[in-house]
């Protein structure tokens, strides 16, 4: 998956994530103050059944939304992209940079490396 979302869509998309399948006013109020108007969101909502990041069932005049993209599927593809972008594909310089910029702790780290021993069930 390479397609990426312009922010407006990406705060859509975090409210369509969230309640997993819904109608317009629903996803409205799964959305973060100061809410957009509807018409933005119906718009935005558009281009992303067009984008294919989202679905849609008709229920008489309204339609019923839900995710096509599973939220870890576009989290994993923008920190590739990111990576790629910014930091020569290297993930151990992304790390570095943020442990640079204090964004990351000692402890922090220690809990990455934990959780990357751990086995995943």
């Amino acid at each position: 998956m390479k397609k990426t979302l312009t922010k407006a869509e990406e705060q859509i998309m975090q409210a369509v994530w969230k309640i997993e399948k819904g109608f317009l006013k629903e996803i409205i109020d799964a959305l973060p103050e100061p809410k957009p108007h509807s018409n933005t969101v119906a718009t935005i909502l558009k281009i992303l059944v067009d984008k294919k990041f989202v679905g849609t069932e008709t229920f008489g005049r309204q339609n019923q939304y839900s995710a096509l993209v599973a939220k870890d599927e576009y989290t994993n593809s923008s920190i590739k992209t990111l990576v790629e972008g910014y930091f020569d594909g290297s993930f151990s310089n992304a790390v570095s940079f943020m442990v640079e910029k204090n964004k990351l702790s000692v402890a922090d780290l220690e809990l990455l490396l934990k959780q990357i021993k751990t086995p995943k069930k």
